[in-house]
C-alpha cells in the first residue's frame, strides 16, 4: 500500500480560503509523517498548482513534504471544468481580491486563453512559457531534494470485493 497526499498550499489562511473544508496543510504533513514513520510509503502531489498563487511555493511544499517522509512527488496544474470555474473564481475574489485578476490571467495563459483545457494530455499540465517554467522549477526541486519515482504497483494485490447487484455483472 502507498499513499499520495495532495498539498497545493502551505499557507493555512490561503488554504482555508481556497479549499474550505480541506485539512490544513500542517495536518496533511502530520498525517504524512505518521504514515511514513509507520512504514507506509508516502508521496506528495503539488495539486492543484494554481498559477500566480502556489507556483512560487513549490520549493517550500516539496521541502516540507520531504521532511515529512514523502518519497515521490508529482505536479498537476489547476483544472477548472464546468461550474468549478465559477466557484473557484468566486472564492478567489473573496479571499484574495487584490490578486484574483492576475491569478485568473495566468490560468488563462496556461490554457490557451481559457480557464480550462479539457484536452487529455494538456489539461493537468498547462502550456506556454509560464507553465513550462513552473514545471521546470518543480523538476529542479524534486531532483535537488532526492525524490524517487513512484513505486510500481504490485500486480495481483487488488481484489474486487464480493458485491451483489449491478457490479456483479462486470467480472
Amino acid at each position: 500500500m502507498t499513499v499520495t497526499f495532495s498539498l497545493p498550499i502551505l499557507d493555512r489562511r490561503e488554504c482555508a480560503a481556497i479549499e474550505p473544508g480541506a485539512p490544513a496543510p500542517s495536518r496533511r504533513l502530520e498525517a504524512m509523517a505518521a504514515l511514513s514513520e509507520a512504514g507506509i510509503p508516502v508521496g506528495v502531489n503539488v495539486a492543484p498548482m494554481i498559477p500566480g498563487l502556489t507556483d512560487r511555493a513549490i520549493p517550500s511544499i516539496l521541502q516540507a513534504a520531504r521532511e515529512a517522509g514523502a518519497r515521490w512527488a508529482g505536479l498537476l496544474h489547476l483544472r477548472l471544468p464546468g461550474a468549478v470555474a465559477a466557484v473557484f473564481e468566486e472564492r478567489l475574489r473573496a479571499a484574495l481580491p487584490d490578486r484574483a485578476d492576475a491569478i485568473l490571467a495566468r490560468q488563462r495563459r496556461a490554457h490557451g486563453g481559457n480557464l480550462n483545457d479539457p484536452r487529455l494530455g494538456t489539461r493537468s499540465r498547462g502550456t506556454g512559457p509560464a507553465a513550462d517554467a513552473t514545471t521546470a522549477l518543480f523538476h529542479l526541486w524534486r531532483e535537488r531534494l532526492g525524490y524517487e519515482g513512484h513505486p510500481a504497483p504490485r500486480p495481483g494485490t487488488f481484489r474486487r470485493p464480493p458485491c451483489p447487484g449491478q457490479l456483479s455483472l462486470f467480472p
